[in-house]
């Protein structure tokens, strides 16, 4: 009897243990291909990674990560997402709004965990952020919604703007709908907004080399994830004509852009991690409420400024969250 009741009391221990990683069963290793377009985008990986950990997921032992850098092409997204498909990974993770509509319309049956720098809903990802409906859940972080206001404080920063220059491509609707909103702004500004359509990585790169001195005073980022993809070469090609440089991610101003204004692509992916985990182990998308990531962050390099001979108004200067030297 003394046996029986021991063995009784040890089951109702381990049944009543919790479950390591959320309830991931023991032994069981989940695949998770990740696609994004190559630069910046692989900070929101950075992220993603750290998250998992944080949530005891060890890469390599728990979870393993298929890394597909698409190079700025969309084309290679899609192609990306239907190997993934086919090679039957438990889940995709999409960094931004236009790699997310494009592995979506190259699968059928794969749950995706998304970064949306734009409305999932106006982008056909979710039906609702609350009850997302689908195989479709993830993150939205302001970034496409910020176009007005970022366009508001390059202008602050420089009060004789008259002209800038946007690279984006016209067969990417997100980023058609940013140049909308970027013009309406530039008018209302009474700035001239020059809009450069680049059909892939390798055109803006060639637009990059002609690029005239005459041809604009700033550059001001739209959101296009295959432009982000080249947004080293864009500050270097800036610089290198002492034009000031607007972006949405503050990593860029460490790599010598002058400003931006947007949310931490790492901390995106941080974010992202327990939609991850809750999908891996049993949630369904369509359950899992699309969570909104509402911190900005307005980001200044000095040594840029000084380089390109811009004043920055202290006006200006008093809200800036964060300066590099």
């Amino acid at each position: 009897m003394e046996r029986r009741a021991f063995l009784a009391a040890v089951s109702m221990t381990l049944l009543a243990a919790p479950d390591p990683a959320g309830g991931q069963r023991p032994g069981r290793v989940y695949r998770v291909g990740i696609i994004h377009q190559g630069g910046l985008n692989a900070v929101v990986v950075d992220g993603l990674r750290a998250g998992l950990s944080d949530l005891g997921l060890d890469e390599g032992t728990q979870i393993v990560l298929d890394i597909r850098d698409t190079h700025g092409s969309l084309a290679a997204v899609e192609e990306a997402a239907r190997d993934l498909e086919r090679g039957s990974v438990d889940l995709i993770y999409t960094a931004a709004t236009s790699v997310t509509i494009a592995a979506k319309r190259a699968t059928a049956k794969t749950p995706i965990v998304f970064y949306a720098g734009n409305d999932p809903i106006a982008a056909g990802l979710v039906q609702s952020l609350a009850k997302p409906g689908g195989r479709l859940t993830g993150v939205h972080g302001l970034s496409g919604e910020l176009t007005a206001k970022r366009l508001q404080v390059l202008k602050e920063m420089l009060p004789g703007l008259a002209r800038v220059v946007s690279f984006y491509s016209p067969g990417n609707a997100v980023a058609r709908n940013a140049a909308r909103l970027g013009r309406e702004s530039a008018r209302q500004l009474g700035v001239e907004f020059v809009d450069r359509h680049v059909g892939s990585a390798e055109e803006l790169r060639r637009v990059l080399q002609t690029l005239q001195l005459q041809d604009g005073e700033a550059v001001f980022y739209l959101s296009d994830a295959m432009v982000t993809s080249q947004a080293e070469l864009i500050i270097e090609a800036a610089r290198a004509k002492k034009w000031p440089t607007m972006f949405h991610e503050t990593s860029l101003v460490v790599k010598g852009a002058l400003a931006s204004y947007g949310p931490s692509f790492r901390e995106i992916g941080r974010m992202s991690a327990k939609h991850v985990q809750r999908v891996l182990t049993g949630t369904h998308p369509k359950d899992l409420p699309v969570e909104n990531y509402h911190k900005v962050e307005f980001a200044l390099n000095l040594r840029t400024a000084r380089e390109i001979g811009l004043a920055i108004p202290p006006a200006v200067l008093a809200r800036v969250d964060k300066i590099i030297e």
